[in-house]
């Protein structure tokens, strides 16, 4: 059983690292569930709408992959399908394949590829993740902050707990959203459930948001902030430990390590220059402090960055809920940070997405700090949908999002 889970998570990793290329046939408008018309229940089990709707073919293959067709043909149970379409499997496929599945071939080299390489193990995952245990009409989906959460059929970790799932992420807001995967179609009606379509695979997250910060060569400063931060904490009471485990939900917006150097280095000169040192031997010695991740442990800067002072920053940092680009309004507004757990009158951030006509994805996401302490952050907007390691926005994982960002956040 752990050579199988080894296998699934190496292999579902793998098709996460080659699936950024799936949206170049995904650009189509988002349409607006609550203008859809609710189908009639049409008397067949889920598996049966399946098998009778030929752009769902791809899907059901994977299912049966998984070894699922019982599941959603047990007319006992409930279920809502987020179904990707056909095309936006076989982008899948063909990025997995490195190309060598091209988009037109025929559908039976994708269902062969699926019924060779795709592993049962990877299938089940995928499946499972789209896949919430209750019918869920579009009506329902709301359309506030932050998107609404549902737990999938997925447990990522059943030795530690029978009833784990990992959550799923539902919006209406500037569009209709599976996480951040366009949804395309709503309501269709079966005897045990829903099916709503998706533009493409929504992929299930692997690792925790630690994880990613501790391995990432653009965040070595934020991750040398974070265990500064934790200096002196219990251990399951610091901020390694609450990004590193299930059960929490956070958004990172995770400065790059060139705007924390530009920071650092700003902010030791001005402290510098204010105790009447020359400003060119200011500026090269700041420059010489901040040029590594090391600044944070400098016996010479500790009265400055101070475990409390650094956390106050990192925790700015940090929305105590999941949010993706695309849950963000289009006018500005204020969202709280961590920081308010400790500052309640404190004035969090003010965020703003910009979309463009034809686009359904954010095109810009700005984020500034209310007190006008630090130039505005941006998010860096890479390809959507592209997963780690080399997606920038929207990186799920099975705690939180991350968001890299260009500047780094002071909350004071």
């Amino acid at each position: 059983m752990k050579n199988k889970n080894r296998s699934f998570k190496q292999g579902l990793l793998a098709l996460m690292v080659l699936v950024g290329l799936t949206t170049a046939s995904c650009n189509k408008e988002v349409e607006q569930i609550a203008d859809n018309p609710v189908a009639q229940p049409t008397g067949q089990t889920l598996n049966k709408v399946l098998e009778g709707n030929p752009n769902d073919a791809l899907f059901l293959e994977l299912v049966k992959r998984a070894g699922l067709l019982s599941m959603i043909s047990d007319s006992n149970k409930t279920y809502t399908l987020f179904v990707p379409e056909n095309n936006g499997i076989k982008a899948v496929i063909n990025a997995l394949s490195q190309g060598q599945v091209p988009l037109d071939a025929p559908d039976a080299v994708f269902v062969q590829f699926i019924n060779t390489i795709i592993t049962p193990e990877m299938a089940t995952g995928i499946i499972q993740y789209h896949i919430v245990p209750q019918a869920i009409r579009a009506a329902s989906i709301p359309s506030g902050f932050p998107n609404f959460s549902y737990p999938s059929t997925l447990n990522p970790a059943p030795q530690l707990s029978s009833l784990a799932r990992l959550n799923t992420y539902l919006s209406t807001r500037n569009g209709a959203w599976f996480n951040n995967v366009p949804i395309t179609g709503v309501d269709q009606s079966a005897y045990n459930g829903i099916i709503h379509h998706l533009a493409t695979v929504a992929m299930p997250p692997q690792r925790s948001l630690w994880d990613r910060i501790s391995a990432d060569n653009e965040l070595t400063y934020l991750k040398a902030a974070i265990l500064r931060a934790d200096s002196g904490a219990v251990a399951n009471q610091s901020l390694q430990y609450y990004l590193s485990n299930f059960g929490a939900e956070f958004t990172v917006f995770a400065p790059v390590d060139t705007s924390f150097r530009k920071t650092l280095t700003g902010l030791i000169a001005q402290t510098l220059i204010a105790v009447d040192t020359p400003i060119n031997v200011a500026i090269q010695m700041a420059t010489a402090l901040a040029s590594t991740p090391d600044v944070f442990n400098n016996p010479l800067l500790f009265s400055a960055l101070t475990a409390q002072t650094v956390k106050g920053v990192v925790v700015y940092h940090v929305l105590g809920k999941k949010a993706f680009t695309n849950n963000f309004l289009t006018t500005e507004e204020t969202i709280p940070t961590l920081l308010n757990g400790v500052v309640p009158t404190h004035g969090g951030l003010k965020i703003k997405a910009t979309y463009t006509n034809g686009v359904p994805f954010p095109i810009s996401v700005s984020v500034k700090d209310v007190y006008n302490m630090s130039p505005d952050a941006n998010i860096i907007m890479g390809r959507p949908l592209t997963p780690e390691p080399a997606g920038k926005s929207d990186q799920n994982y099975f705690n939180g999002i991350l968001h890299k960002i260009d500047q780094v956040l002071l909350p004071l």
